[in-house]
């Protein structure tokens, strides 16, 4: 809700429903092991409200401390060492759920410590998935030092210790990392909102059906293609 450039983006109207709403129900599959980690400065009321109306779990934390606020939700639920945690931000109201399940499997199925799919693996801004466990998290939360690691919650892992973890990637098959998908500028909102128009606000769509629509309407592209994705400190 404290978003710096598009405040409250997360409970935006989107197809009259909030964007978070649209992105649960994009992953209704899972609902049984989401949980909303949102924060405890008084603005995640609207967030705790929807939350408890659609019976998905959530828990309150820190504001800016966020891999603090993933490690307390996890362990408040919970997680043991072996758990695997999936990491999406709920700015993401396009979001596939078919890549969440294939890059779980990937890690499920690789030797893996950290899988991801993201514009690196080929997929629009807006799908990033990342895998990993329990144990994981926990090493991050008790070692991580730098104020960037705590906001961003993965960055221990692929900056810090990357030398000893044996990485893992979802790939697409045709590169679409040039479409940006993620709700960070008002221009986001207009794209996003573009895409569900011409998907008559369904949320059963496919992955392909987006892309279809992005490919067909190239207006779309253009509409956030100047946006710069905030680069880590």
């Amino acid at each position: 809700m404290t978003s710096t450039r598009l405040p409250g983006k997360v409970m935006l109207p989107l197809c009259d429903k909030p964007v978070l709403q649209l992105m649960l129900e994009r992953l209704s599959q899972f609902k049984d092991n989401i949980i909303i980690a949102t924060t405890n400065d008084g603005t995640e009321k609207p967030i705790i409200e929807l939350c408890q109306s659609m019976g998905i779990r959530s828990f309150q934390g820190d504001r800016d401390n966020v891999l603090e606020r993933y490690y307390q939700a996890a362990t408040y639920y919970g997680a043991v060492d072996s758990d695997i945690i999936v990491r999406q931000t709920s700015d993401c109201p396009l979001i596939d759920p078919v890549i969440t399940h294939k890059t779980i499997e990937t890690y499920q199925n690789g030797l893996y410590d950290y899988v991801s799919a993201g514009t690196v693996s080929g997929f629009p801004r807006g799908m990033d998935t990342e895998v990993f466990s329990y144990a994981l998290l926990r090493e991050a939360f008790q070692k991580a030092e730098e104020p960037y690691e705590k906001e961003h919650v993965t960055p221990y892992f692929y900056r810090t210790i990357r030398d000893r973890l044996n990485f893992g990637q979802y790939r697409n098959t045709v590169d679409h990392s040039k479409y940006r998908l993620t709700l960070d500028e008002k221009s986001d909102y207009q794209a996003i909102s573009e895409v569900y128009k011409k998907l008559h606000c369904r949320t059963d769509f496919s992955y392909h059906d987006m892309i279809r629509v992005l490919e067909q309407n190239p207006y779309i592209y253009d509409l956030n293609a100047s946006v710069e994705q905030k680069k880590l400190k």
